[in-house]
């Protein structure tokens, strides 16, 4: 059962077990850097472990190569996990077994609703609500039904965040018609396989943190800590990301890249690690890190631009 797995073997003594779970829809760019840099020095400044993961569950999205492009790069920026790389395309017996527990306890339906049924609707409308027998005639998703009370968190970074899931999300989804789990269902899991304590992760992921919550309280499963950072942001506004056309980060400019990741976090290197070897710049940053001068507002929409041609 998912609630009584065993903790991995990799304890470390502070107790800290960190993460950094990319998608593979494309090389690392800029954006995901300073993610994984936010991620990866706040496990090393705690003594604590670095785990990464492949969220990979969503094969459409999935770039081939992509995968292999981003662990290569992480190494080549001296940013190196501990243990094994958990890919989510092979944990999918696990949220099997979640969906089976949250079914037992009543949670679950299954939605046979469209797209254009739906459309006009902000929050779920409840439509399937009453529908606990999946219905084998036609295809379903498989919904979980939100509570009506508040849900709140203390960030590490970010204001505390309250909401109320049924009157501001409505019920989500935890499997998808054509079969996929949702991101939601599988970071839960994921996260409670790994022995996840803290969660150090982008902005764009802090409202969605209180869906996380309750699935862990259904599950009975420990909720790790959460800090959001800014997000990086392009000339029009948007987030950093591969929709948005972000290049790909190159390895020779890994010592620049690395002294402007570090100032985007607030963590500006002397002047003389400036542009320095990564190693230099890598190990005074984890003596040097403090989760209190990281920007808590995304108040810089100066857009990246990498040195290479796109």
């Amino acid at each position: 059962m998912v609630a009584s797995i065993q903790q991995p073997e990799l304890n470390p003594s502070s107790g800290y077990v960190g993460r950094f779970a990319p998608t593979p829809s494309g090389p690392l760019h800029f954006g995901s850097l300073v993610a994984a840099l936010a991620s990866y020095l706040d496990a090393r400044a705690h003594q604590g472990q670095w785990l990464l993961r492949v969220e990979d569950i969503d094969a459409p999205r999935c770039a081939p190569g992509a995968a292999d492009s981003i662990l290569q790069t992480l190494e080549d920026y001296g940013l190196h996990w501990d243990g094994d790389v958990c890919y989510q395309s092979q944990q999918s017996s696990y949220y099997e077994s979640a969906l089976g527990q949250l079914q037992a306890k009543g949670l679950v339906f299954f939605c046979t609703c469209s797209r254009s049924q739906l459309k006009g609707h902000d929050i779920y409308p409840g439509t399937c609500r009453t529908r606990v027998i999946r219905d084998q005639q036609q295809d379903c998703s498989c919904r979980i039904r939100v509570p009506d009370q508040q849900l709140a968190f203390d960030d590490l970074i970010l204001p505390s965040y309250t909401e109320n899931l049924a009157l501001q999300v409505g019920d989500f989804i935890l499997q998808r018609k054509d079969g996929p789990y949702a991101y939601q269902l599988a970071v839960v899991i994921d996260d409670a396989l790994q022995g996840i304590t803290h969660v150090i992760r982008g902005a764009d992921l802090y409202t969605q943190t209180t869906r996380q919550i309750f699935l862990q309280q259904s599950l009975g499963l420990t909720t790790p800590i959460y800090g959001h950072i800014p997000l990086i942001m392009n000339g029009q506004g948007q987030k950093l990301s591969k929709q948005n056309l972000a290049q790909a980060i190159a390895t020779k400019e890994a010592p620049v890249l690395l002294s402007q990741a570090l100032q985007r976090l607030g963590q500006a290197p002397p002047q003389e690690l400036i542009d320095a070897p990564i190693e230099e710049q890598l190990q005074w940053a984890i003596t040097a890190w403090d989760r209190h001068k990281i920007p808590s507002l995304q108040e810089d929409p100066t857009p990246f631009v990498t040195t290479d041609s796109p």
